[in-house]
């Protein structure tokens, strides 16, 4: 008995070595792959090699839809949408369409920023004093990031559409 768990064990030990490593080349793949595709957008703070392929997936596959930072924030689900029908009270929510994926991937974004990035600290500190939701932080950090990315995102975009 004590021989087939130790067995078991090591096959799932060396099982684990042997994914962990192709993990780290592929992830060394897809950072090259971003770096060529969009070298700017490297630069960008809090945005992670899996989150810069998830928004190079969305810009490649909607050329034609992404024509304008306020379209790249409605594909991404990150467009303001009025909270209450009739007189509006300046209450703003997130739209629930776009890409799931890569509203999640700005989430991540606007967390990491939230918890280490000075600027970011300083707007939270600022919407707070002004009365805002952490909801309502987020949902604005959302958009800057997304306008952030999409003057990043433009010139591989251009590049793209003259190659074409």
């Amino acid at each position: 008995m004590r021989i087939a768990r130790s067995t078991k064990r090591r096959s799932k030990g060396s099982r684990w070595l042997y994914l962990d490593a192709e993990a780290r080349v592929l992830s060394k793949q897809i950072k090259e792959l971003v770096a060529r595709a969009a070298p700017n957008l490297l630069n960008a703070f809090g945005i992670g090699t899996d989150t810069e392929a998830e928004i190079l997936i969305v810009v490649g596959d909607n050329p034609r839809r992404i024509h304008s930072e306020a379209a790249l924030a409605k594909l991404a689900g990150v467009s303001p949408v009025p909270a209450s029908s009739g007189k509006t009270t300046g209450r703003h929510r997130l739209a629930r369409g776009g890409h799931r994926q890569l509203n999640a991937a700005l989430y991540r974004t606007v967390i990491v920023r939230m918890h280490v990035h000075e600027p970011t600290i300083a707007c939270i500190a600022r919407r707070t004093a002004e009365g805002k939701t952490t909801r309502g932080i987020v949902r604005c950090l959302k958009r800057y990031v997304i306008r952030e990315i999409s003057k990043l995102v433009q010139p591989a975009r251009r590049k793209r559409q003259l190659a074409a």
